[in-house]
């Protein structure tokens, strides 16, 4: 699969289920379905973008590809394995290749070891290096996000949020990997620190030719740093397509919906472009609506979307949709 059509990522109906419990017993009385049949792939080298509004499930088809959650169906190939049928050290070695860049650097940071700990941890836990040779990895990393390598003995607690992002990053890194999740890795950032990081990412991607999934609601940031963009709604992917051609020629009324919701800094054009304002409340994923989970808020909805699920098709070259009216 890898070397025919340069895929590292690929994603088949992917499945992540929350079961609800009740009672003094604990019994299944439902799940929440924060993923419910999600199917995509990710080239080597490029960046996917993957957006929508909280509570999407973004950051749960992050997570469960990497299998810090074990998907409840689908199946996730990572360089032509299926990760969901991993066990115990096969799935260990593979983690090597996959990692993860978190949205809080606050919350993501041990704060009773310092930062040399934080990131030479990876490089013990696997064997690569201890001692002297660790201590000059965990520097080379430092240097490599743009931090002082003496800051190695300092505690997390002393860096402002940028600097903390830079060590997660640094983290990530330390064990050579080809794929990284990058969940809203700048939301939790300043403004002025947000491009920073970003052109750092950027430059890491360049110079060891990392591949991301960059998991983001700001579509402005992430028309600016993904080749492709697939957009979710409870659960569900809407559509997924080339960045330019998702900001020019949007089909899903979703889709429509949140491109117009971004700010244009021309007063002119702002006031000329019409706004695609949504109604009502985005629906339980543990009781998700009959047919297009969409059809609740979807201002071109018809009997159809009430009834029947849209299939996952190509409706162009490259460019898929989930959507009746597409």
């Amino acid at each position: 699969m890898t070397a025919e059509n340069n895929l590292l990522v690929k994603v088949v109906d992917l499945k992540m289920h929350f079961p609800i419990l009740r009672g003094v017993l604990q019994r299944q009385v439902g799940a929440v379905k924060a993923v419910d049949g999600v199917s995509f792939d990710v080239r080597q080298g490029e960046t996917l973008g993957l957006v929508g509004e909280s509570g999407c499930g973004k950051t749960t088809v992050g997570r469960t590809i990497l299998r810090l959650y074990s998907p409840s169906g689908g199946q996730v190939y990572f360089e032509g394995e299926d990760l969901a049928g991993l066990q115990g050290e096969r799935l260990r070695q593979k983690r090597r290749r996959m990692q993860m860049i978190f949205q809080d650097p606050y919350a993501s940071l041990n704060p009773r070891i310092t930062i040399g700990e934080i990131i030479g941890e990876p490089l013990e836990v696997f064997g690569l290096a201890r001692g002297k040779e660790k201590q000059e990895r965990v520097h080379h990393l430092l240097r490599l996000v743009g931090l002082n390598p003496t800051f190695a003995g300092r505690y997390p607690h002393e860096f402002s949020g940028g600097q903390r992002q830079r060590v997660g990053i640094a983290r990530a890194l330390a064990l050579q990997p080809t794929f990284i999740v990058c969940d809203e890795p700048i939301s939790a950032l300043d403004v002025s620190i947000q491009a920073q990081v970003i052109n750092l990412l950027e430059d890491l991607q360049q110079e060891f030719g990392l591949t991301y999934l960059f998991i983001a609601h700001d579509l402005s940031v992430v028309r600016h740093i993904s080749n492709r963009v697939m957009v979710m709604y409870l659960g569900k992917a809407m559509e997924l397509t080339d960045r330019q051609e998702l900001y020019l020629n949007p089909l899903h009324p979703y889709t429509q919906a949140l491109l117009s919701a971004i700010p244009v800094p021309d007063p002119v054009l702002e006031e000329r472009r019409q706004r695609i304002i949504l109604t009502g409340d985005v629906p339980n994923p543990a009781k998700p609506p009959p047919g297009c989970p969409f059809n609740t808020r979807c201002r071109r909805v018809m009997d159809e979307c009430r009834q029947a699920s849209p299939v996952w098709r190509e409706a162009a070259a490259g460019h898929w949709v989930a959507c009746h009216r597409a």
